[in-house]
């Protein structure tokens, strides 16, 4: 029997050393995430190679089960050697770490997370950032990021556009670009608007929900945008992209580098314009800008200048649509509205939103030791501008301007047009110092910055109808605001064992902010708050197998309220009365990750699939409760408890990049557990003569879908050639904190079509024909809106008057791309 064992085992090992197998794997940037086109992977001690497709995959078929040694390569990257013992389909997760600082472009690793970070993340590439872009703003370049909802007031995405992530609006989110911070200081909004066509000048973005790591700049109470530009091309090349469509929308741009020149530096630049008449009436847009770069890039040095700016002029739609006039006039545009002689409506044509931001950037990488290197850089951004309008009978007093005679009349009111400026520079400073381990088991990083802003803030009123003894441009407010913000975090990842990382990150923020002068109100809003916050940070991974992973995280943040928090909640006299508190956030990230290829797809066939918990606790969270100030203004009140708890899903399936579907869901629950609602009674003269308080429980938070998902799916139908269907669903959204039906945004689901064709053809390196047809099932819906609540003496009726951004029904976007 032993005998007979033996030679059965004999007999049958010959089989197993001829069972072949399937070694498959991707390859990304260890700093982004990115995938690494055109990577070399070879089996060592053989005679085979590949290299890396679009999506950093590779595929080897046909190997026998046994012991290989992977050597893993690309330019400007540490060359990696992996062990592998194949004894069934292996799919692999590979990454590389920047090598020399002679092709690493600025960097942003100091802000950014990696999968070591224990937090929740998206990576967008360059080359997804491409497929989008035909010229709407970038918010729209992120819509199919989980949990993200974009809205435009001209309706079609280009001009002034809005983005939520987990129902935090941009006065949430922190946006940096190459770790520059670019939320304004005061309200802590970031306008795309000012960087028209940015996205074509743009490597890669990050987007972090929740707290995230550290940061430069606002704090981030709902997400984080980190924008990495463009990177360091070795060849020359020529580029130009030429969009046209819908509402007379254009795009033209064209792009340009020298790539190395003596191996050591390298130019690029960018000149754009895009025009369009929007979907709303008379919301147009008129936006130019350029990116420029120039940059020295030796064996441990790097420096780099970089310039930015853009140039809007937009005619406002901020106000939106009355409910009432949706069914009958979806586009009408109030703004600049006016009764003539003959009493006919007119509306002043040039009710307009004009502004520039030029941003300069200095960018220092020094390679110290082998395992340290500094990056800092300076900053300045300039910006200045008005927008413009024409308001009907309105007290001259209230403009600093006496009452005007004529004959026996006294006139006390007149017809004006009004400009309100800003005039402001933001400078300062970002730092960080990097240390990794040989082994990289150990990576930290002590970072921060110095930033400064200095704004002022006036009015003017260039005609009036009766302008009294006024000069011209006469200027009727003026306030100065100043703001220190001073960071400093330190964050490390260590490797505890082979599947064991852990994560730490320990911030402290100062913040300075005086406001000196009178607001456009007449009223003095002088005040000065000074901030200290301590935002601690932690996290754990660990690696289940090659291909599957968790990882948890729990961070504070802490939130300084926004210029207008402070300016309405000012009386008529010097004091502050009922000065805002800060805010604080709480936030739990779980998740699990999954990365794989199976050849039951099909050959080059990959998967990944992400579920992520989260939970964001606000103490003293801001919010409008319909308390006004003492003229008027809306106030946001500081609510003890709310929070978001949520689940986002993501999954991806690619067939040797001839088939990709894509979709992510986020499920949440948004909820202030008590919030007092302030209702205001007037008489017949519109004074206040009551004010009552409705008490609410459980509420929930104004624009927070309890549901968002979006989904892709692209064919290649023939070589060069795809198509794709993105679907975009969003739930029901309320406009104020009281969940009444009366006052929301209805849910919505729209169908976006996208047709690509390149071609090489021999006199260019590539020419790229795209379609975008947005809304193709040609539906009306609204994705933002505002409201406000009255009652009137003797009258029992409550009356709110909502107002709704409808969005364009079908309309496209045709473009060419030409590359030589």
């Amino acid at each position: 029997m032993k005998n007979l064992l033996f030679a059965l085992v004999v007999c049958l090992m010959p089989l197993q050393l001829l069972a072949q197998f399937n070694l498959s794997g991707r390859v990304t940037d260890a700093a982004t995430g990115s995938a690494l086109p055109g990577a070399s992977v070879i089996i060592e001690n053989t005679n085979t190679g590949t290299t890396t497709g679009p999506d950093g995959a590779f595929a080897f078929q046909n190997l026998a089960g046994g012991n290989y040694t992977l050597k893993v390569s690309f330019l400007g990257f540490e060359q990696a050697t992996i062990a592998v013992n194949l004894q069934k389909n292996t799919s692999l997760q590979l990454t590389l770490t920047p090598k020399t600082l002679q092709v690493k472009e600025v960097t942003v690793n100091a802000t950014r997370a990696t999968e070591k970070s224990g937090t929740t993340f998206t990576n967008v590439t360059q080359a997804q950032i491409a497929e989008r872009n035909f010229g709407q703003d970038m918010p729209y370049l992120l819509e199919q990021v989980p949990s993200v909802v974009v809205n435009s007031d001209a309706g079609a995405g280009v001009g002034y556009t809005g983005i939520r992530i987990r129902g935090s609006d941009i006065t949430r989110i922190n946006v940096t670009v190459n770790g520059i911070p670019i939320n304004d200081s005061e309200s802590h909004g970031t306008f795309f608007v000012n960087m028209p066509d940015f996205a074509s000048s743009v490597e890669d973005i990050q987007v972090q929900r929740g707290v995230g790591t550290s940061t430069n700049g606002a704090a981030a109470f709902g997400a984080s945008i980190n924008i990495q530009t463009q990177r360091l091309s070795r060849e020359g090349y020529a580029e130009t992209d030429n969009s046209f469509g819908s509402y007379n929308t254009w795009k033209n741009n064209v792009r340009f580098g020298t790539g190395l020149v003596n191996g050591k530096f390298a130019f690029d630049g960018r000149l754009s314009r895009i025009k369009s008449d929007g979907y709303i009436d008379r919301a147009s847009s008129d936006l130019k800008s350029f990116y420029l770069t120039g940059g020295y890039y030796g064996d441990k040095t790097m420096l780099k200048f970089v310039t930015f700016s853009g140039r809007e002029k937009t005619y406002q739609a901020w106000d939106g649509v009355p409910e009432d006039k949706l069914k009958t006039d979806r586009t009408y545009n109030g703004i600049g509205s006016y009764t003539d002689e003959n009493g006919v409506e007119r509306f002043y044509d040039n009710e307009t939103d004009n502004y520039q931001q030029d941003h300069y950037q200095l960018h220092l990488a020094q390679d110290l030791l082998p395992h340290l290197n500094f990056e800092g850089a300076l900053h300045l951004t300039r910006g200045l501008g008005y927008y413009e309008q024409y308001k009907e009978d309105r007290k001259l007093a209230n403009y600093g301007l006496a009452a005007v005679t004529i004959g026996n009349e006294t006139i006390t009111r007149s017809d004006l047009i009004q400009q309100k400026w800003l005039d402001n520079y933001f400078y300062g400073a970002t730092y960080a110092l990097n240390y990794s381990t040989e082994d990289n088991s150990l990576n930290t990083t002590l970072g921060g910055a110095w930033n400064r802003y200095d704004g002022d803030h006036y009015g003017e009123v260039i005609w009036a109808r009766y302008a009294s003894a006024s000069e011209i441009r006469h200027r009727y407010y003026f306030n100065n605001a100043t703001k220190t913000d001073f960071t400093i975090f330190g964050k490390a990842s260590y490797q505890l064992t082979d599947k064991l990382g852990l994560f730490g990150d320990l911030q402290y923020r100062t913040i300075d902010y005086e406001i000196d002068g009178e607001d456009d109100d007449n009223r003095n809003v002088t005040q000065q708050v000074n901030y200290h916050f301590l935002n601690p940070k932690a996290g754990v991974t660990y690696s289940i197998s090659d291909d599957q992973s968790v990882y948890a995280s729990y961070a504070v943040g802490n939130r300084e309220p926004a210029r207008t928090d402070f300016t309405d909640h000012k009386t008529q006299e010097t004091a502050a009365s009922n000065q805002p508190e800060h805010e604080t956030l709480y936030n739990l990230e779980a998740g699990y990750k999954l990365n794989g290829a199976t050849a039951l797809l099909g050959n080059n066939a990959n998967y990944s699939f992400e579920a992520g918990y989260y939970y964001m606790d606000y103490n003293n969270q801001l919010v409008p409760t319909g308390e006004l100030n003492d003229v008027g203004s809306p106030l946001r009140t500081n609510i003890k408890d709310s929070y978001r708890t949520g689940l986002e899903l993501t999954g991806t399936v690619n067939l040797s990049n001839v088939v990709e579907l894509s979709s992510n869901l986020a499920f949440s629950r948004n909820k202030i557990r008590n919030f007092t609602e302030y209702l205001y009674t007037y008489d017949a003269d519109y004074n206040v003569e009551a004010i009552t308080e409705v008490d609410h429980k459980l509420t929930d938070i104004a624009y927070s879908p309890a549901f968002v998902s979006s989904h892709k799916l692209e064919v290649q139908l023939l070589k060069g050639f795809k198509a794709a269907i993105l679907y975009k669903t969003v739930g029901k959204q309320y406009l104020d904190n009281t969940s009444s039906d009366e006052r929301k945004i209805e849910a919505y689901q729209v169908m976006d079509l996208r047709l690509r064709y390149t071609i090489k053809p021999t006199f260019m390196k590539e020419l790229e024909l795209a379609l975008l047809v947005n809304n193709l099932l040609d539906k009306e819906y609204v994705a933002n809106g505002y409201t406000w609540t009255e009652l009137y003496t003797g009258d029992t009726t409550r009356y709110d008057y909502n107002y709704y951004y409808p969005q364009a029904t079908r309309n496209f976007l045709f473009s060419v791309g030409m590359k030589f």
